[in-house]
């Protein structure tokens, strides 16, 4: 399955300078995966996975002193490990925190080897180290698929490019629009996870994808063991439910329990952290960056995977693929958690995501922009509508006051433009930047 982070992968590699590379981002988003496709591509690849293969930790007990580790590990799996030759991985690595405070020294000590890692918990790992390599290690953050990808999977790449010509002034074909949002209610229901995608493209079979992120999510859950000294388990798992019930709305604690305020703030981070939702600040948006204007009272979370929050919301399938998608059940915030993961995914692979909103409260005047953005042209408010019609009332409102010449609307609609305002289908959220 072709992955957009697979090119990144490969300007690091052929990058002089490069660092050690830690890959993020919550588990099965393919990490493992992508890095075993770069190794493809070396003369020898070596992969250390310290929860299936516990007893190499005693390698990092004594000595971490690189060329000391290299050696025993190339002995144990029976190759040779060159700098500027080979791959070497460490997978799960949180398992082994010796292996993490190693890290630094293999930039220091070989800085020929190309070294790679990954985990799902590693920010609790970190979180225990008193300093981490700053300056030898490098972060890229990875997602599920973006709505490109599963076109790409699907053999429907020529579509991404008629996506990418498209525009308000040559907007796109009205049965190639039409067949290009059915693809997109398909995306939505199943989400993008690779293994999900990958049984989908193998069966078309909806309900064994059900099934699939059942059984993800209960892996997710069991996995909350592991922040219980953080954590109580059962709070992690109050807080993951609410953030899909409350998506489209600025998140409340107060709605899952009064009174505990604290306590659930620390579980929603540690949610964060691991990958499993992402955090919509309020901004006031009076100019850039919008990250230098957040009121951290208000924000919004998004959980990181449409086929998860749908499977967790319990929607009606059968109602669902029978429905146009501008009727769709519960529309209105999945149309808004799909654009959002997608402005996220679409997002520097290297920083952590950033998302933003605003919200006016006033007894008179309540208005909301679902998201605000630095496009090319500066600060551009971008309102979600899930079918083809819906005022404007708030996005006028925001230009107004910040006296903007445009903002973006983001629906099922084609490529269009009225006043101030350009329109772009749902599919083609990630243009957003460009605007």
């Amino acid at each position: 399955m072709k992955r957009a982070i697979e090119k990144t992968l490969l300007e690091w590699k052929k990058d002089p300078k490069r660092k050690i590379l830690l890959l993020r981002g919550a588990r099965q988003v393919g990490k493992t995966y992508s890095i075993r496709e770069l190794g493809k591509t070396f003369s020898s690849f070596v992969e250390v996975n310290f929860e299936e293969n516990p007893e190499i930790k005693s390698f990092f007990e004594k000595s971490l002193n690189p060329l000391e580790i290299i050696e025993k590990l190339a002995i144990y799996f029976g190759t040779t490990i060159i700098p500027g030759e080979s791959l070497l991985f460490f997978d799960e690595i949180q398992a082994c925190p010796e292996a993490l405070k190693s890290l630094r020294f293999f930039y220091e000590k070989i800085p020929e080897l190309h070294v790679t890692a990954a985990g799902s918990l590693l920010e609790l790992a970190m979180a225990d180290l008193p300093s981490f390599g700053v300056g030898r290690i490098e972060s890229l953050f990875m997602y599920p698929l973006t709505f490109a990808e599963f076109m790409i999977a699907t053999g429907d790449q020529k579509l991404n490019g008629l996506i990418a010509q498209a525009a308000p002034g040559n907007p796109m074909d009205g049965v190639i629009h039409e067949k290009i949002l059915a693809k997109l209610k398909i995306f939505q229901i199943i989400g993008g996870l690779p293994e999900v995608v990958e049984d989908y493209l193998e069966t078309k079979d909806f309900n064994r994808c059900q099934k699939l992120l059942d059984n993800l999510v209960t892996s997710w859950v069991d996995d909350f063991a592991k922040y219980k000294k953080r954590s109580p388990v059962l709070r992690l798992q109050e807080v993951f439910k609410a953030i899909v019930f409350q998506t489209g709305s600025k998140f409340k604690y107060s709605s899952i329990a009064a009174g505990k305020t604290e306590s659930y703030k620390d579980a929603l981070e540690l949610l964060i952290k691991a990958g499993l939702a992402y955090k919509v600040c309020h901004t006031s948006a009076r100019g850039l960056p919008l990250g230098a204007q957040i009121n951290e009272k208000k924000f919004k979370i998004l959980i990181f995977d449409s086929g998860v929050y749908q499977r967790i919301l319990g929607l009606n399938l059968s109602e669902y693929m029978a429905s146009d998608l501008p009727h769709l059940i519960n529309k209105g915030h999945l149309a808004e958690l799909f654009t959002g993961l997608e402005l996220i995914k679409s997002g520097s692979p290297y920083s952590r995501p950033e998302l933003y909103y605003w919200h006016r409260e006033e007894k008179s005047s309540n208005a909301e922009v679902d998201f605000v953005v630095q496009g090319k042209s500066g600060v551009v408010p971008l309102e979600v509508k899930s079918g083809t019609k819906g005022q404007m009332q708030s996005l006028y409102i925001f230009l107004n006051e910040r006296n903007l010449p445009a903002g973006l609307r983001i629906s099922a609609e084609n490529f269009s433009r009225f006043d101030k305002i350009t329109t772009i289908p749902l599919y083609a959220a990630s243009r957003a930047y460009e605007m």
